[in-house]
C-alpha cells in the first residue's frame, strides 16, 4: 500500500520553522540494490512552498544515490519535536545562488577555517505529512514495551552482526532511532521509531504500540533500514530484512534481521558489517 500524506505544499510557516540550523533532518535515498539508505542533513530545510533543498559539506553516499536514483523521502524535526515527512524529488544542483549563500552565512560555516557549504542540493515536493507533534507519552510506552519484550524474548541471533558499540547505542532509550522503506511507488518512507532497541546481536526490535498503521504497512520481507542518532551528532545506520510483527517476550513487535552496518560519521564515513579487507596502498601516483 503507497503511502499518502495529506499536504503538497509548504506553508510560510512549515517553511519558517523547517529552515533554523538547530534540527534534525534525515534524507532517505535508493540505493544501487534498491534498498533504503538514510542520511543525517542537518542543513535540510524546505525552500518554497514546493522546494526542498539542503547544502553538502562533507561526501557521503546519499548524495552518489540521488544522483543516480531522484526519489526520496525526508523527515525534518524541530528541537519543539514538531516534524515533518514525506516524499520529494531531486531536481538539480547548485554551486551559487540565495541558498548557497544563506548556508555559509551560518555561523558554523561562516567562521570555519576548514569546510563550508560548496554545492546545494534541490527537490520538488511530492506529498508531506504536515506539521506534526512527536507523541512522546506514546513513545514512552512502546520504549518500555520494547524493553520487555529485549528482556524476555529470546536470542534469535546465530552470528554477530551488530558490536557491543552498535547495540548499545541503538539500545539507548534517549537516542532517536528512524525507519525507512521503499513504498511501492519507489519513493523511500521514513517512520519515527524511537523505541527501537537490539533484541540480539542480529535483530532489531521494536513495539508496534506508537505509529501502528504506518509500522503494519510495512510489507514482510522488505529491507528495512535503522538509522539511530544522537543528539552529539554520533549515529549508526543497520539494515536489513524485515520478518514482520510477531509476539516478542509477549509484546507485539516488529522485527528486522540485521544484515549490513554503516557508520555516516565523518570524517570516514565507512562500511562496519560485512567487514571490508583493508587493502594496501601500492600506487602513489
Amino acid at each position: 500500500m503507497t503511502v499518502q500524506y495529506s499536504q503538497t505544499t509548504f506553508t510560510p510557516d512549515d517553511i519558517q520553522q523547517t529552515q533554523p540550523e538547530m534540527k534534525i533532518g534525515l534524507l532517505a535515498t535508493v540505493n544501487s540494490e534498491g534498498k533504503p539508505h538514510v542520511t543525517l542533513l542537518s542543513s535540510l530545510m524546505a525552500c518554497g512552498e514546493s522546494q526542498l533543498c539542503f547544502g553538502q559539506f562533507t561526501e557521503g553516499l546519499s548524495k552518489k544515490y540521488l544522483l543516480a536514483n531522484p526519489k526520496t523521502g525526508f523527515l525534518i524535526m524541530g528541537l519543539d519535536k514538531n516534524f515533518w515527512r514525506g516524499k520529494a524529488a531531486y531536481t538539480h544542483l547548485s554551486k551559487a545562488g540565495k541558498e548557497f549563500d544563506q548556508y555559509n552565512m551560518v555561523p558554523m560555516f561562516r567562521y570555519n577555517a576548514y569546510f563550508g557549504v560548496h554545492t546545494v542540493y534541490y527537490f520538488d515536493l511530492l506529498t508531506h505529512s504536515g506539521k506534526t507533534p512527536l507523541p512522546m507519552n506514546r513513545v514512552i510506552i512502546a520504549a518500555v514495551q520494547t524493553m520487555i519484550a529485549r528482556t524476555l524474548g529470546r536470542d534469535l541471533g546465530s552470528i554477530s552482526v551488530l558490536n557491543d558499540w552498535s547495540r548499545a547505542f541503538i539500545t539507548k532509550l534517549d537516542n532517536l532511532k528512524f525507519l525507512a522503506y521503499i513504498d511501492e511507488d519507489g519513493y523511500p518512507v521514513i517512520i519515527p521509531a524511537i523505541q527501537a532497541q537490539c533484541l540480539d546481536s542480529q535483530h532489531i526490535i521494536f513495539s508496534t504500540s506508537v505509529y501502528k498503521a504506518d509500522l503494519e504497512a510495512i510489507p514482510v520481507g522488505a529491507e528495512l533500514a535503522v538509522f539511530s542518532m544522537a543528539l552529539t551528532m554520533e549515529d549508526v545506520l543497520a539494515c536489513g530484512q524485515y520478518l514482520g510483527i510477531r509476539r516478542t517476550g509477549g509484546v507485539r513487535t516488529g522485527v528486522v534481521k540485521v544484515d549490513w552496518v554503516y557508520n555516516p560519521m565523518p570524517p570516514v564515513p565507512g562500511q562496519i558489517y560485512p567487514r571490508q579487507e583493508l587493502m594496501a596502498i601500492k600506487d602513489f601516483v
